[in-house]
């Protein structure tokens, strides 16, 4: 995994093209550490994948029962239970981030996102996909679960009987569906991601970065806040504006 900085805007690649960008342990932690290490300057991160895929999930060599695998799937079941769950958790941390106050992020996917690749790209808060690109989440057909935040974020997405169609039966969600359940903001021909990416950075970066968090945070807190909790929460932030717009006090 590589990192590239243009002012306020953090490109993460997955750089593993020869695997389609399959994930490991050490993907996971190389992403919280991205997420621990960011800059109050950062207003947008990317995360993209190199090659002819966005990710095509967790790496064929973890699914071997063989515990003595690192970090493979034979080693993490032996596990004590607190000793897997709290392993888990700090895997989830590669992902959590890309939600943090102050930060929007963005998914750029072409072809393939599948399990571990799929909930990297709903990690985000926005996704741009190539027309040939499909998301899935198998995970129930391999006798697992999505473990990487993907359900919260699915649902949130989608709902809760579409969401629970897409996890237990596994299928792809090819771009077109994605758009239409609103798990797409945009679907580009594959030679035009890299400009429709740019355009929708230079749009999220054009609003003041104040009032840009602020809203972004509002968004964030409106997915499980009751309207009155909702209501308060808009009143603080319009608040914190208007005396910043007017000198502060």
């Amino acid at each position: 995994m590589r990192t590239a900085r243009d002012g306020a805007v953090l490109t993460v690649t997955l750089d593993r093209p020869d695997r389609l960008n399959a994930q490991t342990p050490a993907t996971w932690t190389a992403l919280a550490d991205v997420g621990a290490s960011l800059d109050d300057d950062v207003r947008v991160v990317v995360v993209r994948g190199e090659g002819r895929s966005f990710s095509a999930g967790l790496d064929r060599s973890l699914f071997s029962a063989d515990p003595g695998t690192a970090g493979g799937l034979g080693e993490l079941g032996r596990l004590p239970a607190e000793e897997t769950q709290e392993r888990i958790r700090r895997y989830q941390s590669g992902f959590r981030w890309l939600r943090s106050p102050g930060i929007v992020s963005i998914a750029a996917v072409q072809g393939h996102a599948i399990g571990a690749g799929a909930q990297l790209a709903l990690a985000c808060d926005l996704r741009v996909l190539t027309e040939d690109a499909d998301l899935q989440l198998p995970e129930a057909t391999l006798g697992l679960v999505p473990d990487l935040t993907g359900t919260s974020t699915l649902t949130e997405l989608v709902g809760y009987s579409r969401a629970m169609e897409i996890c237990l039966t596994g299928r792809p969600v090819p771009a077109a569906e994605a758009l239409a359940l609103g798990l797409a903001n945009a679907v580009v021909p594959a030679a035009g991601l890299d400009k429709a990416v740019a355009a929708l950075v230079a749009a999220l970066t054009a609003a003041p970065v104040g009032a840009s968090r602020e809203t972004a945070a509002l968004v964030r807190s409106a997915v499980r806040n009751d309207p009155e909790a909702q209501d308060a929460a808009e009143r603080a932030a319009q608040t914190r504006r208007l005396a910043e717009l007017v000198g502060g006090r």
